[in-house]
């Protein structure tokens, strides 16, 4: 019981430090992404490729974006991995995709990468390769000190104080944080079938 309580207290605690104006920054980033033609890729790894997957749905099914995950197609990754490395399969996905100016890079990530610390160099190469075409790149993150917090257009960092929790919190609230998104009346185009039901 000492265990729960003081889980939910920590996430009530994350939750009531977000900056709600960055959430608000990111919609209008991703409401002018759609009304300009532009693509959304979601990037991560581990259970945030997971998070990319679910959000990619969400986003082409109630938002009606264009929107995309490289770990959708196990085939193309797996093939980028085997011939191109892991450290480029996502750069090299975003080349394949013709990444424009006027696209979306979306990265979800607990830590958000480190080039001093090599972890997750894939995160990193997407990211400056996403910086050189000039597209908009939003990061969901629980590292302050993370590559994506330092070089998102936008960056929403969880204030996360039991550094033991960091990755369950950081994964959990990404969660939150999308479906916040989707549920957002400037990008909200489709009902949901449980709210649509009478």
């Amino acid at each position: 019981m000492n265990f729960t309580k003081t889980f939910l207290e920590e996430t009530n605690k994350i939750v009531d430090s977000i900056d709600i104006d960055k959430i608000e920054k990111i919609a209008d980033i991703l409401k002018k992404c759609r009304d300009d033609n532009g693509r959304l890729f979601f990037i991560g790894v581990g259970g945030s490729a997971a998070h990319c997957s679910h959000a990619v749905n969400d986003f082409r099914k109630i938002c009606g974006f264009q929107a995309f995950t490289p770990t959708d197609n196990v085939s193309e990754l797996t093939a980028r991995i085997n011939d191109e490395g892991w450290e480029n399969a996502y750069k090299n996905f975003l080349i394949g995709s013709l990444l424009k100016k006027n696209d979306v890079v979306f990265i979800f990530s607990v830590g958000g990468g480190s080039k001093e610390k090599n972890i997750s160099v894939n995160l990193i190469n997407a990211f400056d390769y996403s910086r050189e075409v000039g597209s908009k790149i939003i990061s969901i993150t629980g590292k302050k000190e993370g590559y994506a917090s330092k070089n998102s257009n936008v960056s929403i960092i969880f204030n996360i104080s039991n550094e033991k929790h960091i990755t369950p919190h950081t994964e959990g609230l990404t969660s939150v944080i999308w479906h916040l998104l989707v549920s957002h009346p400037l990008l909200k185009k489709n009902e949901t079938k449980w709210e649509s039901t009478k």
